[in-house]
């Protein structure tokens, strides 16, 4: 396995431009390019003595719905890895093109609350390649630790569409898990793909305009996955405990502009939630929260 140790986050404007490239005819086919194809790269990416910027958080938290407080959200941390996301996945031994992943599930284990004014060492990694009844899955592993212990851990699962794939060999964790019923309205303007985006570096086209999202077959721009997963648990931040896992499914995109339902429910130590839309109950997202020992 090798390490490659990056002193600050990797600027995420020239890796949206490089992620764009192997979607481009001809180009996307020429070495140096096309990705390779098959297995999972062997490399770790780390950030070491990260520390968090107050008013990034303040931004952050302004757009998500979380109250202000002197420990991070539990999504915050995955704005410390998005740069090194985009770099491995941008990187030719990435099995996919980054454009076209689908962001289809997401684990989230908090292990204790981090202090907003505690650095912490960042890793990812690339895990488990696998096959999907219309692709493959991949999995990428974020790790951030502080004097050693882990304290914050998440799986983003990532989705590849392309012929000869073949079912899971095990069900996903939410499968039949249905959107809970609600009654609170969230009116999410065109522009929230480009708040978010200024926010988290995310700068897919197909969330910031209707007319980049439709030359990747998208009627309208959609809602960032992790913005919605970040609005939900700030909508319950009240009822987490300091330690648990979040398990998360993205089903349907949220085109933009809208207005969609949130809704929860608890049952004995978990907590489920999710959202749907208002006019017709689509379910775009649903997530359960279990109480960590």
């Amino acid at each position: 396995m090798t390490t490659r140790v990056f002193t600050s986050a990797p600027p995420t404007l020239p890796l949206m431009l490089k992620a764009a490239l192997p979607a481009v005819p001809v180009i996307g086919g020429l070495p140096g390019v096309r990705h390779a194809k098959g297995s999972v790269p062997d490399v770790v990416l780390e950030r070491h003595g990260v520390v968090t910027d107050p008013r990034h958080l303040d931004a952050y938290n302004e757009v998500c719905g979380f109250p202000r407080s002197d420990t991070l959200p539990a999504t915050y941390p995955h704005m410390a890895a998005f740069a090194l996301h985009m770099t491995l996945m941008t990187d030719t031994s990435f099995p996919f093109a980054p454009m076209g992943l689908v962001h289809l599930r997401n684990t989230i284990a908090q292990h204790r609350p981090i202090r907003v004014d505690e650095a912490f060492d960042v890793s990812v990694r690339a895990d488990d390649l696998r096959p999907h009844p219309k692709g493959s899955l991949i999995d990428i592993v974020t790790t951030v630790t502080i004097a050693g212990d882990v304290v914050w851990d998440e799986t983003m699962t990532l989705f590849s569409r392309h012929k000869g794939g073949a079912p899971e060999q095990s069900p996903a964790a939410l499968t039949g898990v249905e959107v809970p019923d609600g009654v609170v309205h969230w009116k999410l303007a065109g522009d929230l793909g480009r708040r978010y985006a200024a926010i988290s570096g995310d700068r897919n086209p197909i969330h910031l305009y209707p007319l980049t999202a439709k030359a990747f077959g998208f009627p309208s721009n959609i809602a960032h996955g992790m913005w919605t997963l970040a609005r939900s648990l700030s909508a319950v931040q009240n009822k987490l405990p300091d330690a648990f896992t979040n398990v998360a499914e993205f089903r349907k995109p949220i085109l933009l502009p809208t207005t969609v339902v949130f809704g929860s429910s608890s049952d004995d130590d978990v907590l489920t939630f999710g959202v749907k839309g208002s006019r017709k109950p689509v379910p775009h997202l649903v997530g359960r929260v279990t109480a960590l020992p």
